[in-house]
């Protein structure tokens, strides 16, 4: 399958931008966006709702607590309740991230460093759904922010766990090396680089029984601020690096939530989907 960026690439050149010139996106490229979002898909089947928020300047305030500077367009993410609702979310808005990343266009996922009511209020977001996360769309700027420096900083941003931490062989005691993960070392390599909220990275991995059964490793009171679980976005995160480096490698296989993985997770680790390989 053809897909309309190239993996590696893209996954390494995608970084958090916290600071835009000020101007307009141009019209022909809003388009583009637009129509990339109209086709874009998951593999869940859950509809998932990105809205592209428009504003004349980024005087227009909605308030991101100065995380953000000169910004003057976001997207915005909603789904209504369903099973695997939020990863969904996490692989459809992390696809078009990185397709966006690839056109030069700079985002930054956001989750709770952002003021809900105003932006729900400018979506025009209903009672009846999710609204998980945001992003900044825009032209990065050059000069960085001391404000983004230090963001980056303290988020660990340009750090990432070790494989041995991760991806785990037929017992969450046993690391998967990527020799036993054969093929899909690559795809596992893009999850690893994958970003996530705080950097917590917490996906777990663990091939067995012919797939690979993607765990969240869930940080005790970290989503208890918010109305959802940001984590399991961070789970649709991994699930979109790993389906499209698959794909790219021509990998076959499909997610699917199955009975019984035939492993015991240790405690805080929670079974969300499986991908088996066909």
């Amino acid at each position: 399958m053809k897909l309309e960026f190239p993996v590696e690439k893209t996954v390494k050149l995608r970084s958090s931008i916290r600071t835009y010139e000020d101007k307009p996106l141009d019209s022909k490229l809003k388009q583009q966006i637009k129509e990339y979002i109209a086709a874009l898909s998951n593999p869940f089947s859950v509809e998932v709702t990105l809205q592209l928020l428009e504003t004349a300047s980024s005087n227009e305030k909605l308030g991101t607590y100065g995380v953000i500077k000169g910004a003057r367009d976001y997207i915005g993410a909603t789904v209504s309740e369903a099973d695997l609702n939020l990863e969904a979310v996490g692989y459809s808005f992390e696809k078009l991230i990185l397709y966006l990343a690839n056109l030069g266009i700079g985002t930054c996922w956001l989750g709770g460093t952002f003021n809900r009511n105003q932006f729900s209020n400018a979506l025009e977001v209903k009672a009846n759904e999710l609204f998980p996360a945001i992003s900044p769309i825009g032209y990065p700027l050059e000069k960085k922010r001391l404000t983004d420096t230090l963001i980056r900083k303290i988020a660990k941003s340009d750090q990432r766990k070790n494989w041995n931490e991760l991806f785990f062989l037929k017992d969450f005691s046993v690391p998967l090396t990527q020799e036993e993960a054969k093929e899909f070392a690559f795809p596992l390599e893009m999850v690893r680089l994958g970003p996530s909220a705080s950097n917590k990275q917490p996906w777990r991995i663990i091939k067995a029984n012919n797939g690979f059964h993607f765990y969240e490793a869930k940080a005790p009171g970290y989503s208890d601020k918010l109305s959802l679980d940001i984590q399991r976005v961070d789970i649709g995160i991994a699930a979109c690096h790993f389906h499209v480096a698959a794909l790219e490698k021509e990998l076959h296989g499909k997610f699917e939530k199955i009975s019984d993985t035939g492993v015991k997770p240790p405690a805080d680790n929670h079974y969300i989907f499986s991908y088996i390989m066909s």
